[in-house]
């Protein structure tokens, strides 16, 4: 480390030879890197008024965050370093997200390199693991946050509970497809790792200095180890359901990733096949924010409007008069519950009869499959079923193109659905700066909500 000069200054290195011929003899005002310059700036002064980490600081200042200040153990008159407030760190994730950021490193880089983070840091230093483990350790709070933005967007107008839509997004998962493996291949690394392990714990033991590595990359290597044994096993408790999804014939042809046990090969919409998990949002088709996030490690969407309805009454208490969804989630029986609290809107099946009418009831369809049918052959309702690909699919598009989402940088379904949270809260947070940009909205508070 260089030691600096402090009573050098930038104006001082024109008494040093000039690098360039071209330069020589002149009086010249050159950077000297080696002194200690004086940086005065008003930290609030580095943003415009109107700046977009202003607007989202503004909202978030609004939000009722007791689920997170609930986890911090450090009292005020008691020994403890201080805790970060976790205003600071949802602001920092949902402004990141909004400018396509979704890594810890890079947004903790940016608070020291670009001056929106740094005014939303204000001081506060943050670094990259502070950061990972805050996106993934409070999905009850997320939860909370999305339901308390949506009831005050509701209030404010931006949710109209008329007609509202659902769609799946396939998000490439942290997994390579050479991680998926065969039961043999699982239990012969987990073997393999496990053999690693107590040569380690000998080394460790035998203390030869010869062999002996620093503590800090001893640990390193256990740490990596047990690490690797902890996702294999459950890589093989995963074996079961992934087998159970196969005909009996190819149950031992099932295979499980070493790396995420819970990630799923899926098709994606360029027709590929790749590790990946299916997201469910459903959005309001007024100002399309965001009402309801699920997540599942299965690529098929049929049976995904049951559970994400019943979200929306756990959280809301109450239903749109309208759904759309696409007919890859047509399931009858989900259809028969809940055709009488909500107009579904799918495209009905094509007869294998052509010369069948697909809009005519069949002889054994139930008051509500008749109704589903007759209803779709109508033109108001191929008008509304418009509103889905304007809606639903516009909001997966804005999370691929302006929130980063090309692939996902977690693992495992509980830590997915977290990621799945804070993109739809910024999502609804840049609505609701582009609509009402930092209006104070009525008191947010979450509505007491029957038990599910």
């Amino acid at each position: 480390m260089r030691t600096p000069k402090f009573s050098t200054s930038p104006e001082s290195a024109e008494n040093h030879p000039h690098p360039n011929e071209a330069g020589a003899g002149l009086r010249l005002r050159r950077p000297n890197r080696e002194g200690i310059v004086p940086i005065a700036a008003h930290i609030d002064g580095l943003l415009a008024e109107d700046h977009q980490a202003r607007q989202v600081w503004a909202i978030i200042i609004q939000l009722d965050l007791s689920a997170f200040y609930s986890e911090i153990r450090v009292t005020a008159g008691h020994p403890g370093r201080p805790a970060i407030d976790p205003q600071l760190l949802v602001a920092l994730w949902t402004y990141g997200l909004s400018q396509g950021e979704m890594e810890g490193r890079a947004i903790a880089r940016l608070c020291v390199e670009h001056v929106a983070y740094m005014w939303l840091c204000g001081g506060v230093t943050v670094n990259e693991h502070t950061l990972n483990d805050f996106r993934v350790q409070h999905e009850a709070g997320l939860d909370d946050l999305l339901t308390q933005v949506v009831v005050g967007m509701t209030e404010a107008g931006l949710v109209g509970w008329e007609t509202q839509a659902q769609d799946g997004m396939r998000v490439r998962a942290s997994a390579g497809a050479a991680s998926f493996h065969r039961q043999p291949t699982l239990e012969r690394h987990l073997a393999a790792s496990q053999t690693q392990v107590a040569a380690l714990d000998s080394e460790s033991a035998s203390g030869c200095e010869a062999t002996a590595l620093p503590p800090r990359q001893q640990s390193a290597r256990e740490r990596a180890v047990n690490e690797r044994i902890d996702r294999l096993e459950a890589a093989l408790a995963e074996l079961p359901a992934v087998q159970a999804a196969k005909p009996a014939k190819k149950q031992a042809e099932a295979r499980v990733s070493s790396t995420d046990p819970q990630a799923r090969v899926m098709k994606m919409a360029d027709g590929g096949f790749r590790p990946a998990y299916n997201w469910q949002f459903a959005t309001d088709v007024l100002a399309q924010v965001i009402v309801g996030v699920d997540l599942v490690n299965h690529g098929s969407d049929r049976g995904e409007m049951e559970p994400m309805l019943r979200q929306l009454q756990r959280r809301y208490a109450r239903l749109p008069i309208a759904w759309l969804i696409d007919g890859g989630f047509v399931k009858l029986s989900d259809f028969e519950s809940w055709g009488s609290s909500v107009q579904l809107f799918a495209p009905v099946p094509k007869p294998k009869d052509l010369d069948r009418d697909p809009y005519q009831p069949l002889p054994n369809d139930s008051p509500v499959i008749a109704a589903w049918r007759e209803r779709m052959g109508t033109t108001t309702a191929k008008t509304t079923y418009k509103l889905r690909a304007a809606t639903a699919e516009c909001v997966n598009a804005q999370a691929r193109t302006q929130h980063g989402l090309q692939q996902s940088g977690v693992r495992g379904i509980a830590k997915n659905r977290c990621l799945a949270l804070w993109v739809a809260l910024t999502h609804n947070l840049l609505v609701w700066i582009r609509e009402l940009g930092t209006t104070l909205l009525p008191r947010l508070q979450t509505p007491s909500l029957p038990t599910a």
